[in-house]
Formats: structure tokens, C-alpha cells, sequence
């Protein structure tokens, strides 16, 4: 077996061992339990994780936009901190102002931009809460923030008055529950998972631990006691306490995410041709999250288009193909939303609804009448989203190069000749893209990325550019001296994060493939 094989191998077991998922740490998610939850196990670690990931002007977080909400996030909880830590060692105080202080330089800056913020969940929330949390500390001591240009408190108002009502929240709410501030304490609807998550999330599980207290938010939450409040605190608790453990202090913005990282894992490592050795519960799982309204990422997130797609195209793909007519609840006519009520639209969900209604056809070929002209639709408006450069974007994801990878295989496998030119551009795109090293990256060259634009060479088959075999060897020598631990988080959430064994899968997937090409592999050897 080879060590890619047994690579990948040990990922899959590695699923068993950590269900929840993993999932790097969040500065935003951070800052949110530094401020909320300050009795919790790990909270110096939380604060020196934070003051270590400032970036030297004072931001946190990559640029174009993607830095703002972390800032904002670290801004405030340090400021909460430096207000609790009036008896602190006097070396500790001045490394808080000092970070403090760097980050109120540039936030001024970074707000009154004019740019447009990424496309990231509840970013018309969080920066209102954060940019008002951040002017109450500065009442009276220093010049109040502005909003981003186009922003305003409107929505966030509306979201507190809903939250404040009682009424029962729609789960994409949940996950951004923080952001309610004080009007989580009438939010009488909301109870933790079984497993004690609001909406798999730290921030909006600790904002509602401290709302449902008695007391001062900053005190920790009671352990006795009777009622079906206190159990949801002691499982809330609890689970905050797992998720702090196994992260070291600092917290992911989103877990678990079972489905989703199972699904991805077994779909980029199947698709490249690995032969997995899957256990069977965990296909027994995958089957049975799907249900007529498909399957969350995770306990405690809503139903999504994006994740039912993966997980069905890894159950055809290791030959337990599992119907797929949940999906159509998110079929909008021209396109398929991730999940009802979308603000926007996400050329990659579409993509993967075409792999996995591709991918059960293949498997049921009956079934074509009835999911074909489905197919047809979606391949006509993937084609018709592609960039003039021949590559895509998405909302889902920093990088150009995971759009690309997951429209150019998805059209180049079920789309037909009519979708062969799309796919030359997305692969000329790609060659064309590729940097001196080898590497492909939106930023840097980064092992994900690369992998991605590995994949986009390699599992299609619309090009015949000339170019294509010494880059993708190139690109091969980069994934096999690439230190996957210095991996950036590329994926969106309320903050970037980068779900670390979906990376992992990606990247064993390019280097089998490269190793498996015969063209490839001679130049790899020579």
C-alpha cells in the first residue's frame, strides 16, 4: 500500500475517533468567548491567542475585507479584558493596551474604506453588534466608530426584536445568536442540541448561557439547581468545556460538523479513485442524516443543499447510492439555494447538486427522466456564472480555485459536450494561474488551493493544453515538500476557518492523482 493509501486510511479512522470534526480555531469565535465567558476553562490561553495572532498593523485575519470582523471581535474582547484585568500584573495591562491600541488605529480605517465586505453569514449583524460594543467602551474616552458605508443597525434591530419576542428562531439564526445581545434573555424558545450546542456555535452557545443566568453576565453559570433550564446550562456547559479542551483555549466558529467533513472527506478521496476501506457505520450514518428535508452539516445547524449534495454523491460514489429527491426543496426554479430564505446564490452548492444528482443516475440509470433535465438546467447556469477568465467565485470560499474545481468537474463529468468549453477555459485559467513554485493561491501559494487546481487538471477531460503535464508535476512537487500544518482557513464562516481533514482529503486526492497519470508520473520520476 502506498503511503498516500495508507494517508488516507488513517483520515478516514480518524473520522470515527473525532465526530464532531476538525476544525481550526477562530479569532472572531475567540473573542466572543473571552467576552462572554470568562469563567471558562482556557480563558488565558483565549487572550494569548489573541494577542498572538494580531497581525503587526493591527488587524487580524487576511485582507480584502476578511480582516474586519476578527479585528472588531479581538477589539472588543480585549477591551473587556483590560477592564477585568485592573488587578493584573502591570506587564500583562500594557501588552492589552498596546494591542488595544493598535487595533483602534486601524479599525477607523478599515470601516471608512468605502470596499465591499465579503460575502460572509450574519456580516450585517456582527459588525453593527461589534462596532456598538466597541463605542460603549469608548463612551466618553475616545471617538466613536463609524459603520461601513450602506450598513446600518436595521437589521440587527429587527433580528433582536424577533429574538426578544419568544417565537421560535429559524437554526441559521442560532448559529449567530450572540449578536442579540441583552434580547437573548427573552429567546425563552431556544434550548440546546442534545449534545448542549446552540446553533454549533461557542459564541451564541455562551451568549446563551449568560443570558438564561441570574445575575451578572460575566459570572460563571450555576450547577445545581432544578428546572429544564439548568440541565440545557449544564449541557451548554459542558459542551463548551469539550470544545475548549480539545482546541487548547481558543474555539472553532462552527461544531461539530460531522456530516459535512464526513462527506468530503469520502467524496474527494472516492472520486480520485482511492480505495477506502469505509466503515460501514459510517455509511449507515451518512444514510440515515439524510432526511426528506436533507441533512445539516451538524447537530444544531439547518438543512443544506451544499452538504446533502456531498454526502449523497460519497454514498453513489462507494456504491450505496441514496435517493436524492430531498434536494429538490431547494430547487428556486433557475438554481438551488443552500437553504430556504438565501441571500445570494453559490455557483459550488449548484455544482455539487449536479455531482450527486449525476453521480445516483450513473448508479440508476431509471431515474434519468426524472433528474436529467434538472442536470441540463443547472449545467446551462454554471456555465452561464463562469468569470471571463474562465474561472468562478463563491460565497462559501476565499478561493477562486475551490469554485473552479467544483464547477469544472461537475460540468466536465455530467454536463455534457455543450458544457466541453466551459471547462477548457476553467482549465486554461488554471495553467494560466500557476506560480513559479509550482503552487496555486489567491494570496500565496497554499496546499489547498493547489490541490484544488490539481484536481481541476487532472479528473477532467475537455483539455488537451500542452502545458497541462508539466504543471500539474510542478504542482505535485509543491503538495509533496507543502507543510500542511501552515494551511490559512480559506472557508467561510461568521470567520474564515479551515476544516483541516477536508483539507487533508484534497490534497491525498491531487497527489494520487498525479501519481496515477502516466504522463504525470514520468515526469515526476525523471
Amino acid at each position: 500500500m502506498s503511503d498516500i493509501a495508507w494517508a488516507a486510511r488513517e483520515l478516514v479512522d480518524g473520522l470515527m475517533a473525532r465526530p464532531w470534526g476538525q476544525v481550526t480555531a477562530s479569532v472572531y469565535e475567540t473573542g466572543r468567548l473571552v467576552t462572554l465567558a470568562p469563567w471558562l476553562t482556557g480563558h488565558a490561553e483565549r487572550v494569548r491567542y489573541l494577542l498572538r495572532t494580531q497581525r503587526p498593523e493591527g488587524t487580524w485575519g487576511p485582507p480584502d475585507g476578511y480582516d474586519l470582523v476578527p479585528t472588531l471581535s479581538a477589539v472588543e474582547a480585549l477591551l473587556s479584558e483590560r477592564r477585568r484585568a485592573s488587578s493584573a500584573p502591570e506587564g500583562s495591562r500594557a501588552d492589552l493596551s498596546a494591542a488595544v491600541r493598535r487595533g483602534l488605529e486601524i479599525l477607523p480605517v478599515r470601516l471608512g474604506a468605502g470596499d465591499a465586505l465579503p460575502d460572509m453569514p450574519a456580516v450585517e449583524l456582527i459588525v453593527p453588534f461589534l462596532v456598538s460594543l466597541i463605542n460603549e467602551h469608548l463612551s466618553g474616552v475616545g471617538t466613536p466608530l463609524p459603520l461601513p458605508r450602506g450598513m446600518d443597525h436595521t437589521r440587527l434591530e429587527a433580528v433582536r426584536g424577533w429574538v426578544a419576542s419568544g417565537a421560535d428562531l429559524p437554526e441559521k439564526l442560532l448559529h449567530a445568536l450572540e449578536t442579540a445581545g441583552m434580547a437573548v434573555r427573552g429567546a425563552h424558545a431556544v434550548r440546546p442540541t442534545p449534545i448542549g450546542t446552540v446553533g454549533a456555535s461557542p459564541a451564541a452557545t455562551a451568549a446563551w448561557l449568560a443570558a438564561i443566568q441570574d445575575g451578572p453576565i460575566h459570572a460563571a453559570p450555576a450547577e445545581g439547581g432544578t428546572g429544564e433550564g439548568t440541565v440545557g446550562a449544564a449541557a451548554a456547559r459542558l459542551h463548551l468545556e469539550a470544545v475548549v479542551r480539545r482546541h487548547g483555549g481558543p474555539v472553532p466558529v462552527g461544531l461539530p460538523i460531522t456530516v459535512f467533513e464526513r462527506g468530503w472527506v469520502l467524496s474527494w478521496l472516492a472520486r480520485a479513485g482511492i480505495e477506502l476501506d469505509v466503515p460501514p457505520e459510517m455509511i449507515a450514518d451518512l444514510r440515515a442524516a439524510i432526511g426528506p428535508a436533507g441533512t445539516p452539516a451538524g447537530a444544531g445547524l439547518p438543512a443544506d443543499a451544499d452538504t446533502t449534495s456531498v454526502a449523497l454523491h460519497a454514498l453513489a460514489l462507494l456504491g450505496a447510492p441514496h435517493e436524492p429527491s430531498s434536494l429538490l426543496a431547494f430547487d428556486l426554479g433557475t438554481h438551488f439555494c443552500t437553504w430556504q430564505g438565501e441571500d445570494g446564490h453559490s455557483p459550488s452548492v449548484n455544482a455539487h447538486v449536479l455531482d450527486a444528482l449525476g453521480r445516483y443516475v450513473a448508479c440508476r440509470p431509471d431515474a434519468g427522466d426524472r433528474y436529467r433535465p434538472v442536470m441540463a438546467r443547472l449545467a446551462g447556469w454554471l456555465a452561464g456564472g463562469q468569470r471571463a477568465d474562465g474561472g468562478w467565485e463563491d460565497r462559501w470560499h476565499a478561493s477562486p480555485y475551490y469554485a473552479t474545481v467544483s464547477c469544472a468537474l461537475a460540468l466536465d463529468e455530467y454536463g455534457g459536450q455543450e458544457s466541453a468549453r466551459a471547462v477548457r477555459r476553467a482549465v486554461a485559467w488554471v495553467l494560466d494561474t500557476q506560480r513559479p513554485d509550482g503552487s496555486w493561491g489567491r494570496w500565496e501559494g497554499t496546499p489547498e488551493e493547489s490541490a484544488y487546481a490539481l484536481q481541476t487538471l487532472l479528473l477532467t477531460r475537455a483539455s488537451d493544453d500542452p502545458r497541462l503535464v508539466e504543471a500539474a508535476a510542478a504542482g505535485y512537487r509543491f503538495l509533496r515538500e507543502a507543510d500542511l500544518d501552515r494551511q490559512p482557513a480559506l472557508w467561510h464562516d461568521k470567520d474564515l476557518y479551515s476544516p483541516r481533514a477536508v483539507v487533508r482529503a484534497a490534497v491525498l486526492a491531487s497527489l494520487h492523482l498525479a501519481e496515477c497519470d502516466q504522463r504525470v508520473s514520468i515526469l515526476i520520476r525523471s
